[in-house]
């Protein structure tokens, strides 16, 4: 008999995925440096390093991206503590071109729960941390409490004008590196916010009230709804 094992044979515990390369083919790490609210369009939401890819290659993504920050925030420095409840997360930068409407996945960057709140205001406000969220853009960018204001303000024009369309997304810089991204399909995510479904992925809990908050963000934001599902 063949005792030959083949990889897909062992279990993952056993079978590590290998590593990616600190620094991705074609990753540009000086885009989007720096603490600033960075809206992605609503066609392209639940896009991340956790939510759309299996847990392997999440896992993969995230030693990678904390490992060569040194396990520290790349935006503020700080480094992760469970006592204040601040975590080391990816987020990711995108560029965007206009005119083909494509958003392409350019840089992953580690960033601190707090900065990454920051970053996704529009969704620190459906938690309701939006004070807090600004609190920590001021105390880390400098601004004042009107440059902050203006600068979310012009987050929001930016985030309404792109919303505006369906974008194609560009995930060539992982799947390039083998890291199988599925079929992504921007109605099917927004109608997944607007439904309260998405809400592992928003840390919240697919509750009554989660579903209200999201509604909530999309209509303030402009966003059609689709009907919410009866209670079964």
């Amino acid at each position: 008999m063949n005792s030959t094992r083949h990889w897909l044979d062992v279990p993952i515990a056993q079978n590590p995925a290998p590593p990616l390369p600190s620094t991705l083919p074609g990753e540009d790490r000086t885009l989007g440096s720096g603490l600033f609210v960075d809206l992605v369009p609503s066609s392209c939401w639940f896009v991340d390093a956790r939510s759309c890819l299996s847990d392997r290659d999440g896992q993969r993504v995230r030693v990678m991206v904390l490992d060569r920050a040194a396990h520290r925030c790349e935006v503020c420095g700080a480094p992760r503590d469970e006592r204040v409840r601040r975590r080391l997360e990816v987020h990711e930068r995108w560029t965007f071109d206009d005119a083909a409407r494509v958003q392409a996945l350019r840089r992953l960057i580690c960033l601190c729960s707090d900065c990454h709140a920051a970053t996704h205001f529009g969704l620190a406000g459906v938690r309701g941390l939006a004070p807090a969220a600004r609190a920590h853009l001021v105390a880390v960018t400098g601004m004042t409490e009107d440059q902050a204001a203006r600068h979310v303000a012009e987050a929001y024009a930016t985030w309404h004008e792109r919303s505006a369309s369906t974008w194609t997304l560009d995930l060539s810089l992982l799947t390039g590196v083998g890291v199988a991204v599925p079929p992504q399909d921007g109605a099917a995510r927004v109608a997944a916010a607007a439904a309260g479904h998405a809400g592992d992925r928003l840390g919240t809990p697919r509750s009554a009230k989660s579903r209200a908050a999201v509604a909530a963000c999309l209509r303030a934001h402009r966003i059609d709804a689709p009907p919410q599902p009866s209670p079964s």
